[in-house]
């Protein structure tokens, strides 16, 4: 950490007050933004998406559920590793706690990859999800909704990514859609981010932000890693000690045997 200027209570207000202006305008800012981002036209989707889901083929109007809106978190899986992606996997972490009041919202949430629906359901149980994830594999879905990209595009050296030609390509990448279904059933496109764009449902991030250090990386989310991988896991409030997950436990072990 570096070495911070120490000075008296009445300095650090007076700093914090200045400080509390831009934060108060960046509030204003993203209230703006959000109204503006709700104001965005609709897109009719007028393809008919078909996913493997552990009940059986559901459409993308099945996904809504009851509720009229709907956000798919599409999940980078990635087939080099045959494993999720862990900053998805971070993302995904984030989601499961805000389940219960989207939902209750007339909100649903789906989780969408290009992998076989078995490997994906392994990966839900391991980390402890509970929410629906579906398979697109065999789908135009990914590749429509640009989170995909084939051979021939990888080939050529860019791909159309974040709204632009981008030579960041991979053949999975991370995304957020939103979806709108009206009282006769027709789905609409209302928005979709990509890349840094997902960070505002991360709330990681902003506690990390909030502290002396921030986020302490040298590329970006170089420090993140899968929910069972790291080597201490969290306890209740009520509680200082820190305790040694028992995967890493198990990780430890093995490394002490080699």
């Amino acid at each position: 950490m570096q070495p911070h200027k120490i000075v008296s209570y009445e300095e650090w207000l007076a700093a914090r007050k200045a400080h509390l202006k831009n934060e108060k305008a960046l509030t204003r800012m993203r209230d703006l933004v959000a109204a503006e981002r709700r104001s965005l036209p609709w897109v009719k989707v007028e393809k008919r998406y078909v996913f493997d889901t552990t009940a059986g083929k559901k459409t993308l109007a099945d996904l809504f559920g009851r509720n009229s809106q709907l956000i798919v978190h599409h999940f980078m899986w990635r087939h080099d590793l045959d494993s999720g992606c862990p900053s998805c996997s971070l993302e995904a972490d984030h989601a499961e706690g805000a389940l219960v009041h989207l939902v209750n919202h007339d909100v649903s949430y789906v989780r969408v990859s290009r992998a076989p629906l078995e490997r994906l359901t392994a990966y839900k149980k391991r980390l402890g999800w509970s929410a629906e994830w579906v398979s697109s594999w065999g789908s135009d879905f990914n590749y429509d909704f640009h989170v995909s990209f084939t051979a021939t595009e990888l080939a050529a050296g860019e791909v159309y990514y974040n709204y632009q030609m981008t030579r960041d390509g991979f053949d999975e990448l991370p995304g957020l859609s939103v979806f709108a279904k009206n009282d006769t059933g027709d789905v609409f496109h209302t928005y979709s981010s990509y890349a840094r764009g997902n960070e505002e449902v991360i709330g990681a991030f902003i506690y990390l932000d909030i502290t002396p250090k921030g986020r302490n990386e040298q590329e970006i989310m170089d420090w993140v890693r899968r929910n069972d991988e790291y080597e201490i896991s969290p306890q209740s409030c009520c509680h200082s000690a820190q305790v040694v997950s028992e995967s890493a436990q198990s990780r430890l072990k093995t490394q002490g045997r080699s």
